[in-house]
């Protein structure tokens, strides 16, 4: 994370008189080839200032690859890569982007304070130290040793030490891993807060719950494309179908299958959960036909989207 304090309004070029600034992250007509892999198929994104963004896919559909393309780490083979309307690089050397990964090194043996104040020291400019530890909710343990801390408040620390150069790109990996639910919650208030005020955040992570209850927009990515790009609702919606949920103790599933519609059967104890596109047919046959109970039709969740458009399997999420 390299880092210096620039204003976003100038550097994204957006005016006084409203003049509409640069997108955050542009990716025109993106391809990368390792050698005779193509990882990346052809991606064409655009992320405004100030979005919240989850970039979801299953393994080996080219988040990662695409990550290190718009952190400057690797060059496209074809397409087009612009952050804050520059090359990634050059914004990287301006201090605009910061990553917050999954792992890193940490120095176990200083405090929580003595990192930041080591990381800050390595900018040219940055915020204050305090107030980085502040906004990422770590103020409290700021004398305890790295080593003490656990993984979700090293996490935190990662936070931190990524806002110390107020950079106007923050990308996260798995952002929340190892923190608590209310820690979860905190984390993703202040990451809002920073978005009222223009930060973008693109992040990767594989709890597909907090992505739909936070992310402003969601982009799936499957085999090195994007399948889908909208919001939470959108996402769902692309999902055809839905899901009849009933108690039915002892229940003879076989006798759903005649059934038009019915792409699925689940039986969890006394509890059948039917995946259907016709839910009024597998409704009615239900309670006409069987002794079935407590009857709840709903939406396909934001899971049955990620399978369905992505094709991945559960253990496949990331």
């Amino acid at each position: 994370m390299l880092g210096a304090v620039i204003d976003t309004r100038t550097v994204a070029g957006l005016s006084d008189t409203g003049v509409r600034r640069a997108a955050a992250v542009a990716l025109r007509g993106v391809t990368k080839d390792f050698g005779a892999v193509q990882a990346v198929r052809g991606i064409d994104l655009e992320i405004a200032p100030g979005e919240i963004v989850a970039f979801l896919g299953p393994n080996g559909a080219g988040k990662t690859s695409t990550i290190d393309l718009v952190l400057g780490l690797s060059q496209p083979t074809t397409g087009s890569v612009e952050v804050l309307g520059m090359h990634p690089r050059a914004a990287v050397a301006r201090g605009l982007v910061s990553a917050v990964m999954q792992t890193g090194g940490l120095l176990k043996d200083l405090t929580v304070r003595e990192t930041a104040q080591y990381m800050a020291s390595l900018f040219a400019a940055s915020g204050g130290v305090d107030d980085a530890l502040d906004r990422a909710g770590i103020s409290g343990i700021a004398d305890r040793k790295v080593v003490k801390c656990s993984g979700g408040e090293q996490q935190r620390l990662r936070l931190a030490l990524a806002l110390l150069p107020d950079p106007a790109l923050l990308l996260l990996d798995e952002p929340t891993t190892g923190m608590d639910v209310e820690g979860r919650r905190d984390f993703w208030r202040a990451i809002r807060e920073d978005a009222e005020q223009g930060r973008t955040v693109l992040f990767a992570t594989h709890y597909l719950e907090e992505a739909d209850q936070y992310a402003d927009r969601i982009v799936l990515v499957r085999k090195g494309l994007v399948v889908a790009d909208g919001s939470g609702a959108e996402i769902k919606a692309l999902a055809s179908g839905r899901t009849v949920r009933a108690t039915w103790p002892q229940a003879d599933t076989s006798a759903l299958e005649p059934i038009g519609g019915v792409d699925s059967v689940e039986v969890r104890g006394d509890s059948v959960l039917v995946h259907t596109s016709d839910s009024d047919a597998v409704a009615r046959w239900l309670l006409t036909n069987t002794a079935a109970r407590d009857l709840e039709i709903n939406a396909r969740g934001i899971e049955e989207a990620f399978l369905s458009l992505t094709g991945a399997d559960e253990g496949d999420q990331s």
